[in-house]
């Protein structure tokens, strides 16, 4: 009698394949923050005047997003050090994906204290890689 070889191959769709490479973005983000670095946090956004950030009012355009961080977070600690939990990254298509969670911020109480929300981030894969295009951000 012959042996019967199975052969099972693993396929990966490409949703799975990208959401490491957002997971990355994230991390990076998260890098760039705690360095102080708003210029590279910034670089995680689509330089775009279609992007749009969503916080206590609605912002368009790159420069306009940036302008924002600047002026909210002037120097280190004010910024204080940044944490995502609670990713949750689903693809809606090869080219679109979204992410919820929770972000806290670290800092002393002359440079705000600490604070905390929830976020949800639209991201469109471009030549460039993931970019983020919407940016919803709520404090508790």
């Amino acid at each position: 009698m012959r042996g019967i070889v199975l052969v099972l191959i693993l396929v990966v769709s490409p949703l799975q394949a990208d959401e490491p490479a957002i997971r990355k973005l994230l991390e990076a983000q998260v890098a760039d923050w705690n360095r102080g670095d708003i210029a590279a946090f910034m670089k995680s956004y689509d330089n775009s005047p279609e992007t749009t950030f969503v916080g206590e009012r609605v912002l368009k355009g790159y420069s306009s997003v940036l302008a924002r961080y600047k002026h909210q977070y002037p120097d280190r600690g004010a910024m204080g050090q940044l944490r995502f939990t609670e990713l949750e990254v689903r693809m809606l298509s090869t080219e679109h994906g979204v992410v919820t969670g929770r972000f806290s911020l670290t800092r002393i109480h002359e440079a705000g204290g600490p604070a905390a929300g929830v976020f949800s981030l639209v991201l469109r894969h471009t030549n460039t890689g993931w970019k983020i295009i919407h940016d919803h951000t709520s404090r508790e």
